[in-house]
């Protein structure tokens, strides 16, 4: 198995790596993917979306949301989710300092392009545990079909 030299910490190219995250960290362009098929980093909900042969499966990882309060919708192929995350802070309290926040707080909401043979129909969406699990039915037409051969 080979080393990368960028994850070697003390070669050189580890350090320029190690500075440009600092700097994109500092100086970073807000909404600005980090590759063509990416988002942003921090964007909410981060997602995983994946096909099976019968359904595509969109997993949202969102802890500490009320379900109620999500937002799922499809049309015409983009499948929204949306919703708000509160802060949890005390923000009228003289008493309360904050000296890091890192949990992502505001409303959100992230598009998903969907392949075309899905059937808007056949929609079903679960949260629990923090995650948001979107299953979309592929119509029939679309799913494998066994060709008995004779």
């Amino acid at each position: 198995m080979y080393e990368s030299i960028l994850n070697h910490p003390n070669s050189l190219f580890g350090q320029f790596e190690r500075l440009r995250r600092e700097l994109d960290d500092v100086f970073g362009v807000p909404g600005l993917p980090s590759s063509i098929r990416s988002v942003a980093p921090g964007t909410l909900p981060a997602v995983n979306v994946g096909r099976t042969p019968s359904n595509v499966e969109i997993y949202a990882f969102a802890p500490g949301l009320d379900a109620a309060k999500i937002e799922v919708t499809l049309d015409r192929g983009v499948l929204r989710i949306a919703g708000e995350r509160a802060s949890g802070i005390p923000t009228n309290d003289p008493k309360v300092q904050v000296y890091t926040r890192e949990r992502g707080t505001g409303s959100f909401t992230r598009a998903i392009s969907l392949p075309d043979d899905v059937d808007p129909a056949q929609v079903n969406a679960s949260y629990r545990d923090g995650v948001l699990h979107v299953s979309v039915a592929r119509r029939e037409s679309a799913q494998p079909k066994r060709i008995t051969v004779q």
